[in-house]
């Protein structure tokens, strides 16, 4: 895990509360030999979340901070991840049309970062993301993103699929974006609670999430290039979305 992924805080006490408070710890350091009762305290709570937790030799802990960190280190991630559940249900207790976007399979940290700029810019309201595969929330990625990524709600999961199913549940279209799709992106229907998926430039959707789409769309092209760039072909197909709800 690159340090340049995470925010990483340093300290017995600050540690525990982090955990306490319920913060998305991603795995904790502990410096080899560390005893206490404090130590024990939050051992039994990492063990009791199931937080990875590794033991180092101090000098590790000294190469990651220049405070005084009591034997113990904590990687939390740039972001908070957002619940899809309390994200999605907000939005329409507020009365706003769904507009959710899934990304499969896109791990380049450049073209995430420009899909969530273009995202926060149609109004997308929540942003998911495989919890496996996918490109981290890293200094870069938010820095392409303009800051879209520090604003716009983004969730991880174990399953897309499983996503999907929720989405399909409260009643969103899902509609995929692939070049191999028979309709034409502008003779689709956004004008309703949807969420759309986009894939890797190489592999594209994967079959599995494919198979679960209501509808599959493809941006015309006139040109010799085969296809977009994700972030621009992803760019394009929002603000279609948004042309049309507005």
């Amino acid at each position: 895990m690159s340090e340049t992924n995470v925010n990483i805080v340093v300290g017995l006490r600050p540690v525990l509360e982090a955990v306490k408070a319920g913060r998305a710890v991603e795995r904790v350091l502990f410096r080899q030999g560390l005893e206490g009762e404090l130590f024990r305290e939050l051992q039994s709570l990492l063990a009791e979340k199931k937080i990875p937790v590794q033991f180092v030799p101090a000098a590790k802990l000294n190469s990651l901070t220049s405070v005084a960190h009591q034997g113990v280190a904590a990687y939390l991630p740039l972001i908070e991840y957002a619940d899809m559940e309390s994200v999605l249900s907000g939005v329409m207790q507020q009365g706003r049309l769904p507009l959710v976007l899934l990304l499969d399979g896109i791990t380049d940290v450049r073209n995430f970062g420009g899909i969530a700029r273009s995202a926060e810019c149609a109004g997308v309201q929540l942003i998911i993301v495989p919890s496996k595969g996918a490109a981290p929330v890293s200094t870069e990625a938010i820095k392409t993103s303009a800051g879209a990524l520090a604003r716009i709600p983004v969730c991880r999961t174990p399953n897309l699929r499983e996503a999907i199913y929720y989405l399909k549940d409260c009643g969103l279209q899902v509609v995929a974006a692939t070049e191999k799709a028979a309709q034409v992106l502008y003779e689709a229907d956004f004008k309703r609670p949807v969420a759309i998926v986009v894939g890797a430039e190489d592999t594209g959707i994967s079959a599995s999430v494919l198979k679960l789409a209501d509808a599959t769309v493809r941006i015309p092209l006139q040109g010799d290039i085969a296809s977009l760039n994700v972030s621009a072909a992803t760019a394009v197909v929002l603000f279609e979305a948004n042309r049309q709800r507005n």
